[in-house]
């Protein structure tokens, strides 16, 4: 539903106070200029800059005084009509009980008038004596097509703009952009080829990310090929990927939950599968999400899922959850139930979405992640990766020996119980220090020496109950058949 739509509803049921979250007050003010047109509401909007702007009428206020822009609405009122104030960025006069108390004054008394006081800001930080006074609207992203319209305004000859496949390529790389921040990549765009592509709104919009702070956004090359091993993990991703089809639109893929010691492939994994399908991989730190102010945090984590959504459809990866997610049980006692708060929205995001998101979290501690994220329609599945058995390892030598240049007939180190990461680090050690593996491989305890403990005991939790990500199945830990049996004598002198 549009930004004009749920206003509309909103102020028919006269509802006195309306908060719209939005990165876009020009676009925003425009849409809501429009619907009072056509419902011929009375309209108004100040800012601390200009003051009190209402069209076709002149009122006196101190562009910098937010108290009189709220007792200015009642002059906006009619018999029989209806009028709106918009207010920009009002979140930054909120500290004031003064200017608090006014508003919630203004909110309960446009009952009576039907005075609307609409509060534009890019974030949602209501006090707590507006908490339940005001109802808060998010204005979306551009839709693919607003998007296409807004390519073919800025590229008016036929060559500039590519049609079919190459214009849904275009598409999918300005999904999650603002109006205007799309409209000066397709400028730049036009600037350095002459046409709209993509490549240069993926540039764009991964500064754009990296500003924002919220998410990453991967565009490397990794493929399946350069990735050893984790077979039915692969099959089963892609084939669930591939077999989404328009018939069944409610049947699509949710993720996977991998799990496993440190170093065995899962952040490669991620990168790869966005690769393969030719998705982009956006990464999100749950951490990151967290601030300082009240409610920031919960900002943070919509803001983050909206832009997800908008560029669908992607790869949300989510590492080391259990780093994020470990402090839920306590979190009343420790952070006032912010981490609470943000993972029942996460779960909630998981279980309810509908946007063409396939979710690829990763733990190496199962004991420190909350139960309830590993229940059923989460996601397709949770997977076990173990250390890679010996076929496996001689794939991963084989990459990173061609990878690093180095010699295939020299001999390899006893690489028992190594990871992918590993056998990698012996390889760059080798380049960088200009010795055999043999020699490099003397710089390099395996996790499974340093932290064997805990690697026994994820093996221990996942057999039975983890699927395997190499072969097809349940994943179920080898048990050794090689113990030592006592030597029974028969010796006389025993008896």
């Amino acid at each position: 539903m549009s930004l004009t739509e749920r206003l509309g509803e909103y102020v028919r049921a006269c509802f006195t106070g309306i908060w719209i979250e939005s990165h876009e007050h020009q676009d925003a003010i425009t849409e809501i200029a429009q619907l009072c047109r056509e419902e011929n509401w009375q309209v108004a909007s100040w800012d601390v800059e200009r003051g009190l702007d209402v069209p076709g009428a002149e009122l006196e206020t101190q562009g910098s005084d937010p108290l009189a822009a709220i007792r200015a609405v009642n002059s906006l009122v009619t018999p029989n009509g209806t009028a709106l104030l918009v207010l920009q960025n009002f979140h930054r006069f909120l500290q004031s009980a003064e200017i608090v108390q006014a508003v919630a004054r203004q909110v309960v008394a446009g009952k009576q008038n039907r005075t609307i006081l609409v509060v534009l800001s890019p974030v949602v930080q209501l006090p707590i004596e507006l908490d339940k006074l005001f109802v808060v609207v998010q204005h979306e992203l551009p839709t693919r097509e607003q998007l296409a319209e807004i390519a073919r305004g800025i590229a008016t000859e036929d060559s500039e703009l590519p049609e079919g496949v190459q214009l849904e390529t275009v598409l999918d790389a300005a999904a999650g952009l603002t109006r205007l921040e799309a409209e000066n990549a397709f400028s730049l765009s036009l600037v350095r080829h002459n046409a709209v592509r993509a490549d240069v709104l993926w540039e764009l919009k991964s500064q754009t990310l990296q500003q924002s702070g919220l998410l990453d956004l991967h565009r490397g090359q990794e493929s399946f090929e350069g990735l050893g091993g984790l077979e039915n993990l692969k099959a089963f991703c892609l084939r669930a990927m591939r077999r989404q089809t328009a018939s069944h639109p409610n049947c699509r893929p949710r993720g996977v939950l991998l799990l496993s010691p440190p170093g065995c492939g899962k952040s490669a994994f991620a990168k790869s599968l966005g690769q393969e399908t030719g998705r982009p991989t956006l990464t999100l730190e749950i951490g990151s999400l967290l601030g300082s102010l009240v409610g920031q945090s919960e900002s943070n984590l919509r803001q983050a899922l909206q832009i997800v959504e908008a560029m669908s459809p992607c790869i949300l990866f989510c590492d080391e959850l259990e780093k994020g997610l470990s402090g839920v049980a306590s979190s009343g006692q420790t952070d006032s139930g912010v981490t609470a708060r943000l993972f029942g929205r996460l779960l909630s995001w998981l279980n309810d979405r509908t946007c063409d998101v396939f979710f690829v979290g990763t733990c190496n501690d199962i004991s420190k992640l909350p139960p309830e994220l590993t229940r059923a329609e989460r996601f397709d599945g949770v997977f076990y990766i173990d250390l890679p058995s010996q076929s496996q390892r001689q794939a991963i030598w084989e990459i990173y020996l061609e990878q690093f240049d180095i010699n295939r007939d020299q001999p390899k180190p006893d690489d028992h119980d190594w990871t992918g990461a590993e056998i990698r680090s012996c390889c760059r050690l080798a380049t960088l220090l200009d010795v055999p593996l043999v020699e490099a491989a003397k710089n390099i305890v395996p996790i499974a020496v340093t932290a064997a403990e805990s690697v026994g005991k994820l093996r221990q939790w996942a057999s039975g109950r983890c699927l395997n990500a190499e072969t097809a199945g349940i994943y179920r830990q080898q048990t050794s058949t090689s113990k030592r049996r006592r030597r029974v004598t028969t010796d006389p002198s025993s008896n």
